[in-house]
């Protein structure tokens, strides 16, 4: 009988020790075990959703890089357009003021030319009063009036 006094014996502390486990010990290794793997679950989560907004960061970065990229070459070319404007410009000014110098050149070249010839018909004049004075001061022969003539000429 002792094999089964001890036997009752040991099952009733084996059911006591279940049941003082299941009360005491198990809640809370329970919990602790079921928010360890909520904070895991949750850990797994945000890591995932960081990879996620990190892989949306960079989408985003070389949307901006590239729309950056496309403003910088707009204004590259609007600054080239408007270079070759003001180049374009430039000459047409450049052109207009060298024709405008020229046509003054071409107005003060004409004025001298009156001038000059002006001047070189007062100075024919004079002459050719002063050689008829000298051919009528002497007397008229052809040989006399020959060198008077070639006097004036030599002038000229």
């Amino acid at each position: 009988m002792n094999i089964n006094l001890t036997l009752i014996g040991q099952s009733i502390a084996f059911i006591f020790f279940v049941w003082f486990c299941l009360k005491f010990i198990w809640p809370p290794v329970f919990n602790a075990l079921e928010q360890r793997r909520k904070t895991i679950a949750d850990g797994l989560a945000a890591g995932e959703e960081g990879v996620k907004k990190l892989e949306d960061a960079k989408q985003r970065y070389d949307e901006l890089v590239n729309e950056g990229k496309e403003k910088v070459a707009e204004i590259i070319s609007q600054g080239q357009k408007r270079h070759d404007e003001i180049v374009e410009e430039a000459k047409e000014n450049a052109k207009e003021e060298a024709e405008r110098i020229i046509a003054s050149a071409h107005a003060e070249i004409e004025q001298e030319k009156r001038q000059a010839r002006d001047a070189l018909r007062e100075k024919v004049a004079i002459l050719v009063i002063t050689g008829a004075e000298q051919i009528l001061q002497r007397e008229v022969d052809q040989k006399t009036h020959q060198e008077v003539l070639d006097k004036v000429s030599a002038s000229l």
